[in-house]
């Protein structure tokens, strides 16, 4: 017997990592959060049983879903209501291009109850796609939300704080219990807004160079940095771009791994 919990006729399959929202007063804060307006493009990533879908439809005329599991594509387009509102995308939202939902320029406003096995590689795959999108509205496990807003010092603070805050403005909205949820999570969740900087104040030459750094760096964030990048960059070369080859990765600012990163693209290794 499978250890999946059957939840309003549908059983929540572990391997998806669903978890099913159901605490209203919660549900309302996060649509009041998001606030969606008539003519806006809105994609629910994961919409599950529907409980962000139905009150954020009950406010607009169309909106656009990205769904994994079959079984709850099928049950949204015979949903009595919504199934006249929405486009349902059955795809894995990892491999979505969300640059087919632009419509005449408008950007998207993305939102969602992700599961926690695959939250983090998915908000990668969005920040490559951040040019497309004006906001983001997210439920995520609690400590992927601190280290998303962690800045410099802090024991949170790592490669996902950096990538994130390159791309986006970090703002922690709710933090949300595991009695929310049907099964109930083992950890607490919160809500987090991501809106893409429009001009962004830090610019890397290779967003790939930068992902690199922090991997690197955060692959080893107990050794300082004169030994965590010595692969690239010289203690000497650090010292040269007004950074400290003793400091730890955790104290590095964003600005100064962007600068290190831009120095790696005018030096790319042999």
């Amino acid at each position: 017997m499978s250890n999946d919990k059957v939840h309003l006729g549908h059983t929540a399959r572990k391997r998806f990592g669903q978890n099913f929202l159901h605490d209203h007063y919660v549900i309302d804060a996060i649509v009041a959060a998001i606030h969606p307006q008539e003519g806006q493009v809105m994609v629910e990533i994961g919409p599950g049983l529907g409980a962000l879908t139905e009150p954020v439809a009950s406010q607009i005329s169309h909106m656009h879903v990205v769904e994994l599991d079959r079984d709850l594509a099928e049950r949204l387009r015979h949903h009595p209501v919504l199934k006249d509102k929405l486009t349902i995308h059955e795809a894995d939202a990892m491999k979505f291009d969300f640059n087919q939902l632009k419509q005449d320029g408008q950007p998207l406003r993305v939102f969602g109850n992700l599961p926690y096995n695959i939250s983090t590689p998915l908000m990668f795959h969005l920040f490559e796609q951040s040019g497309l999108i004006s906001d983001m509205h997210f439920m995520l496990q609690k400590e992927v939300v601190d280290r998303l807003a962690a800045g410099p010092g802090s024991k949170a603070y790592g490669r996902l704080s950096v990538m994130a805050q390159y791309y986006c403005q970090i703002i922690p909205v709710l933090q949300v219990g595991p009695g929310s949820f049907k099964p109930a999570p083992k950890v607490d969740s919160a809500v987090v807004r991501l809106v893409p900087h429009a001009k962004p104040a830090l610019v890397a030459t290779q967003v790939s160079d930068l992902q690199r750094v922090c991997l690197e760096a955060f692959n080893q964030r107990r050794k300082t940095i004169r030994n965590s990048m010595r692969n690239f960059i010289t203690p000497e070369q650090l010292t040269l771009l007004g950074i400290d080859p003793n400091l730890r990765p955790e104290n590095l600012t964003l600005e100064q791994f962007v600068i290190i990163a831009n120095w790696l693209s005018e030096h790319p290794q042999g």
